[in-house]
This record gives C-alpha cells, sequence and structure tokens, in this order.
C-alpha cells in the first residue's frame, strides 16, 4: 500500500505542539504520554472518525477529501502557509475546499517597475485578468490600455469586444480560440468569484464568437504560443508569447511578455517603432 509518510508527520507534529486549552476544548481523562492533543481529540474537533485521522496520521493511502483536509487544518489551527503545506502533501488544490490564499492588495508601484525594464511588449494582470501593469511597447503594440477605463481594462474583453484590437491582431481567431481553451481548463478554480463569472456570463451572451469557441469544449494549459501584429503602417510583428506565474507566490498574477521571433524582422521594426515614440514624446 503507497503510504503518505510526509503528510502523516506534518499533522502528527501540529497535533503534538496544540494544547486542549488552546483548541477550547476539556483534555479526555487518563494520563498523557505525549505532549499536546491526542487523535480522538482532533478527530473530535475536525468532525471525522478516530480511525479516519489515525489512518491519516499512519500515512495510509486514504485519499482525504478537501473539505476533510479543511477540517482538520482548522482543528490544528493551522496558519494559511501551513494550511498551503497540508493540501500540497495531499495533492489536492486548496481552491476546491473553497480556499484561496490571501495575499493582500498588489503593489502595482513596483509591478509597473517590473515591466518598465523590458522593450518587448509586457503586461501583468490578476485573476480575474484585469491589466494593472504594463508598458509602452505593449500600448503601441498589443493595446492602448491607458485609454482603457478601469472596468474594461481586462484581457477577455480586449479579446472579445475591443474592435481596435481585433484588427491588430492578424490570427486573432486562433489567439482566441486558445484563449478561450485555457479559461475552460482554469474555469472550476474561479467558480466562487463573482467578478469572474458575471464577465464570464457576460462574454457567453454578448459574444457570439466566444460562445462558440466555448461550446467546442477545448482543454489548453499555458504554453508559449504565437501572437501576430499588425502596425497601422501594414507591417507585421510576430512575437512568441510567454508568461510567468504567481508573482510573489501570488497565484492569481501573470506576467506576460512578447519575445519577437527570431528572423522575423519583429526585433529591428520594435527598435526603430520604440524610438521613434521616444522622440514624439
Amino acid at each position: 500500500m503507497r503510504t503518505n509518510s510526509a503528510l502523516a508527520e506534518f499533522i502528527k507534529s501540529r497535533r503534538e505542539r496544540l494544547l486542549p486549552s488552546e483548541a477550547g476544548i476539556q483534555p479526555l481523562p487518563g494520563r498523557r504520554r505525549t505532549p499536546g492533543l491526542r487523535r480522538e481529540e482532533v478527530s473530535y474537533l475536525a468532525n471525522i472518525s478516530v480511525t479516519y485521522y489515525t489512518w491519516l496520521e499512519q500515512g495510509r493511502d486514504v485519499n482525504p477529501s478537501p473539505e476533510v483536509l479543511l477540517s482538520i487544518s482548522k482543528a490544528l489551527q493551522l496558519d494559511e502557509d501551513e494550511r498551503k503545506h497540508l493540501f500540497d502533501l495531499a495533492n489536492v488544490d486548496p481552491a476546491s475546499a473553497g480556499t484561496v490564499p490571501s495575499n493582500g492588495e498588489s503593489d502595482t508601484g513596483f509591478l509597473q517597475q517590473i515591466v518598465d525594464q523590458l522593450h518587448y511588449p509586457s503586461f501583468i494582470t490578476d485573476e480575474g485578468t484585469d491589466v494593472i501593469a504594463w508598458n509602452r511597447a505593449a500600448e503601441l503594440i498589443v493595446a492602448e490600455f491607458g485609454s482603457l477605463p478601469d472596468s474594461e481594462r481586462y484581457m477577455m474583453n480586449v479579446m472579445f469586444f475591443n474592435s481596435d484590437y481585433r484588427k491588430r491582431l492578424a490570427n486573432w481567431e486562433s489567439f482566441a480560440r486558445y484563449s478561450t481553451a485555457l479559461l475552460r481548463a482554469n474555469f472550476d478554480r474561479y467558480k466562487d468569484n463573482s467578478l469572474y463569472m458575471e464577465r464570464f456570463e457576460r462574454l457567453k451572451r454578448e459574444s457570439e464568437d466566444f460562445a462558440y469557441f466555448w461550446d467546442l469544449y477545448e482543454i489548453k494549459q499555458k504554453r508559449v504560443t504565437t501572437a501576430i501584429f499588425r502596425l497601422p503602417d501594414g507591417q507585421e510583428m510576430e512575437f512568441a508569447l510567454h508568461s510567468a506565474g504567481a508573482i510573489d507566490n501570488n497565484p492569481g498574477l501573470h506576467w506576460c511578455f512578447f519575445v519577437p521571433v527570431a528572423g522575423s524582422g519583429t526585433e529591428e521594426r520594435l527598435v526603430r517603432l520604440l524610438e521613434k515614440d521616444s522622440l514624439l514624446q
């Protein structure tokens, strides 16, 4: 039988550090051979059977549900980092138990400094795909983010409702289809996010293209993909779209940067475009 000794050792260590008085219960009668709570007390606090909790501490392969893990984390008074570690040891997504890490407000000033370091088009989005930081190259090539109202500056809105973006992106159809498949793959993680769901319902209701792509039920994971942008003068610029997730351990933040495809002439056109723009500033 496969065992999970790491999970067993972790919850045992946390049980032994917690006293009954700290857990808000009367200690069970009898002499305690070890410090902390007894298994029976943890099972009572977590509302699970003593046998099941014992199996977990023995490292048996019992595959605890997200709800059971959450109950144990509360019983053992785990902090946010410890709870995340518990779910990781059990190979369970914390979001499936309705719990997500609290990362506080993003430091958009710091994030803006990051994207400004690149002369390649670059921007950062949050979990609602709101664009919260972008550089000048992104405005010149991808979309004029600064001119958009805050309520409209999220990428799925730009993708399906911004006519200027659609004109700029020469391979819009394939890119929009990929983006929809990516959203489909991660959809269940954000079902409890009211803003996310409100935007999703609007997409299904008002965009025939999105509704069509969604009904294809395609699944894609984030990967390097190609975006071809057409400048007002008719020249095309081809980029490989890279991304980095979990900035400062915040899984909702994603950093997108567009790297010119070698041999396409994009690097040279980008340099000339930025030089011309700086002269006009």
